[in-house]
């Protein structure tokens, strides 16, 4: 809700925008002309955002910190009611739906970091450890790129799940 000053809507500028959300300018004209954020133009050309995108470019850079892409974040903001900005309870529900999202990434760097000195996913490059867990490069049969980081992807010698989806 934009806030009143000496009787009238007070708008803020890119700079104050800017300087109250701590987020570049760049990336403020970024997130507007990606449909994050919108602002009014004065007479001059000007941008002017209502007081409320402060609380939506918060939104935005939190939800980004977390890992979700743009295309997820506008789609979730384009949720809202009336283009509104999200309140508490929203953020309470888009976090639930986030969530598993979040747990495959977290799994998948676990992997990662469990088998990192030891495995860069077979399939890719042949390198002398990976002659113990490919021999004869068998996991070039299922296709290129890394086959053992693939969502769902099984060991071949025991078949247990591997990608992030395990």
């Amino acid at each position: 809700m934009p806030q009143l000053v000496g009787g009238a809507h007070h708008a803020l500028s890119i700079g104050e925008l800017s300087e109250r959300s701590g987020v570049a300018p760049s990336a403020l004209h970024f997130y507007e002309r990606n449909g994050l954020i919108s602002s009014e133009r004065t007479s001059g050309n000007q941008r002017r955002y209502r007081r409320d995108a402060l609380r939506r470019v918060a939104f935005i850079r939190v939800s980004q910190r977390v890992g979700i892409p743009l295309k997820e974040i506008r789609a979730s903001l384009d949720s809202l009611p009336e283009g509104r900005t999200p309140t508490k309870r929203d953020w309470s529900r888009l976090s639930r739906l986030w969530r598993s999202e979040l747990d495959a990434r977290i799994a998948a760097l676990e992997h990662l970091r469990r088998d990192l000195d030891g495995c860069i996913g077979c399939g890719c490059l042949s390198l002398k450890a990976c002659r113990l867990q490919n021999p004869e490069d068998t996991l070039g049969d299922g296709g290129t790129g890394p086959r053992r980081w693939e969502p769902g992807s099984r060991d071949p010698d025991t078949g247990d799940s591997e990608g992030p989806d395990a």
